[in-house]
């Protein structure tokens, strides 16, 4: 059994352009995040079956801007990490590195991200095999997935975080087995 996943990042927010890191905090698009939702769903070179995002609005709206036409629908699993007292501060605050195992304060780590986003691949894998699922959400669930399909280290994946390289792309793709769960 497996299915292959395309990863998309949202838009830039209004968070994002002031350096601030969101977290579970609610916050939109700016307009160049709009543009680029709309530019991604006119330039990607991908096909998926059905779209899932996070339930937090800047994917929401980010899916629905990009691919109006496809089926979607929400998943909290898919949420950014938590970073509780955090969010909304300065993105400098927030450092992964220190946080794979400790939660942020009031919030939750990198591992609780990853074991929420396994739950999510296994059911998607139990419910759309053979599929492909396009999946609209954040960073720290992209990371967790690069932990789980090529079975690296929480470290390792932060080093190699194309967020850190400027290697933006339209898409990721994943291939998800059930061994990998």
């Amino acid at each position: 059994m497996e299915i292959k996943i395309i990863y998309f990042v949202h838009g830039t927010t209004y968070d994002n352009a002031k350096g601030l890191c969101s977290g579970f905090k609610q916050v939109k698009l700016n307009d160049t995040g709009i543009e680029q939702a709309i530019n991604l769903g006119k330039n990607t070179p991908y096909k998926f079956d059905v779209l899932f995002s996070s339930d937090l609005i800047r994917a929401v709206d980010s899916a629905n801007l990009a691919f109006g036409s496809i089926e979607k629908y929400q998943d909290k699993r898919l949420r950014e990490c938590n970073y509780g007292d955090l969010d909304g501060k300065d993105k400098k605050l927030v450092v992964y590195e220190n946080h794979i195992n400790k939660c942020f304060p009031n919030g939750e780590s990198l591992k609780d991200v990853e074991i929420r986003v396994r739950d999510f691949l296994k059911f998607v894998l139990e419910n759309y095999q053979g599929k492909t699922i396009g999946i609209m959400a954040h960073r720290a669930p992209q990371l967790a997935i690069e932990v789980i399909t090529k079975h690296i280290s929480w470290e390792k994946a932060i080093d190699n975080d194309w967020r850190k390289k400027g290697n933006w792309q339209p898409g990721w793709e994943y291939i998800i087995k059930e061994e990998d769960l």
